[in-house]
């Protein structure tokens, strides 16, 4: 708690004398702390735990891990390369069995460039290619009167607009136009604002401006700047969390690249700061993509850092936490309710699991006692559900994880440990 008094300290001195987002130094071992959740990652490197987040949240941090970045990369590349390459000549290669998306094809490119590699070359022109074609795919669901959606999402959209004007790729007028009109027009999320798509797209703006690319949108793109970032300083709240404690590490990313000034801004941004800390301290950011987008704020760096990245900064090396063994004790049994009420045939079932098991264990453990069937899928972001109880989530549809009644969670299935007691939800959505 001594780190939290000092920063609250700073939010009330600092506050009044800064007038844009200016992030103060954090305490070294609370950063390496962080980095060090990140450890088990960089040695997981099959196809299925390989994670270019990962790798671009540690090059952009203030810590670093040694011959194992190097080893990541590597991993990477015969990775991303050889697959992407392969599955463009043909469909039904049994070594690629999952093309990567839009979203991870992009963070490779950032990967490379926070290794200060540009794509180069005819591989490399075939990856540049296949974004252009996501993004060509893109644009055509969403359609020229903008009444259609994105495949994906916009979150994504931006992203692949962002890892193209990193690697000095121009993106022509009519993609950059979609993700403009859905800013201007208020269409990047169907339900609620979603700080972190509206900050990713802020991003990808910020990059095309501060490129020069796209000069007949140029004022458009900055009034867009303008429009997400004001829509995420109204999205904070009353714990200084823009969104929520998860979005905020990339909101701060945008709002740091802000030419805006003024008082409100320095405030709200050393106000995210102490609530981040806080959440911290309280054990939060346990999943390696949330880490990773907030180690470049405690290092003062953003995504668009990435035009120009300095890769001769000096960075601490991190050692592996040390750990005490606990004294052995009988595991503790706790009950979860898990119900599905959103079906023709609800479920409610009390399931017992050990103290500190994950939501996915308690799913486990209700398949296990029969009357329960779900399935996931598996992302960059942790596994998801896709069906539960035989019911597809279908198109512009997911399943909603919530603590009931209506608290929906802020973690997925395998980062979300439930208490004692506690009711959680799955509830099939629209969106």
């Amino acid at each position: 708690m001594r780190h939290l008094g000092a920063f609250l300290f700073l939010l009330g001195v600092l506050g009044a004398l800064t007038d844009i987002c200016e992030i103060p130094e954090v305490d070294i071992q609370l950063v390496e702390k962080l980095g060090q959740r990140l450890l088990p990652w960089m040695d997981r490197l099959s196809r299925e735990h390989l994670n270019p987040s990962v790798y671009v949240g540690l090059r952009l941090s203030s810590v670093q891990v040694g011959t194992k970045e190097k080893l990541y990369l590597r991993s990477l590349k015969l990775d991303y390369q050889q697959c992407l390459l392969r599955s463009a000549l043909s469909e039904n290669d049994s070594d690629c069995q999952a093309k990567p998306s839009m979203g991870r094809l992009s963070l490779y490119l950032l990967a490379l460039r926070a290794n200060c590699e540009f794509i180069r070359g005819h591989k490399g022109d075939r990856l540049i290619s296949q974004l252009k074609r996501f993004l060509e795919d893109e644009k055509r669901a969403i359609g020229h009167s903008h009444k259609g959606h994105p495949h994906t999402s916009y979150y994504q959209y931006g992203l692949g607009i962002l890892a193209l004007c990193v690697h000095q790729k121009r993106v022509h007028n009519n993609l950059v136009g979609k993700l403009l009109y859905a800013v201007e027009h208020d269409r990047l999320h169907q339900s609620h604002f979603s700080v972190d798509t509206a900050a990713m797209a802020g991003l990808a703006f910020t990059c095309l401006k501060r490129s020069n690319f796209n000069p007949d949108q140029r004022h458009r793109i900055t009034m867009a700047i303008r429009t997400v970032q004001e829509k995420i300083l109204k999205a904070q709240t009353p714990e200084g969390y823009f969104g929520n404690v998860y979005s905020t590490p990339l909101a701060l990313q945008l709002l740091m690249t802000s030419p805006m000034s003024g008082a409100e801004l320095g405030t709200a941004c050393l106000k995210a700061k102490v609530a981040l800390l806080a959440s911290l301290q309280d054990g939060a950011f346990q999943n390696a993509v949330m880490i990773s987008q907030l180690l470049p704020v405690l290092n003062h760096k953003t995504y668009v850092d990435l035009i120009s990245p300095d890769c001769l900064a000096p960075r601490v090396m991190l050692e592996p936490a040390t750990t005490t063994l606990p004294q052995i004790q009988d595991p503790e049994t706790i009950n979860v309710t898990l119900q599905v009420l959103s079906l023709l045939q609800p479920y409610r079932q009390a399931i017992p699991v050990l103290a500190g098991s994950s939501l996915e264990d308690v799913l486990k453990k209700a398949h296990m006692l029969g009357g329960f069937i779900y399935e996931k899928q598996a992302s960059l972001s942790g596994p998801y559900l896709t069906s539960v109880m035989g019911k597809e989530a279908g198109k512009r549809e997911f399943w909603q994880l919530l603590q009931a009644p209506n608290t929906p969670l802020q973690q997925g299935i395998a980062d979300y440990r439930p208490k004692d007691g506690e009711a959680i939800e799955l509830r099939l959505v629209s969106w």
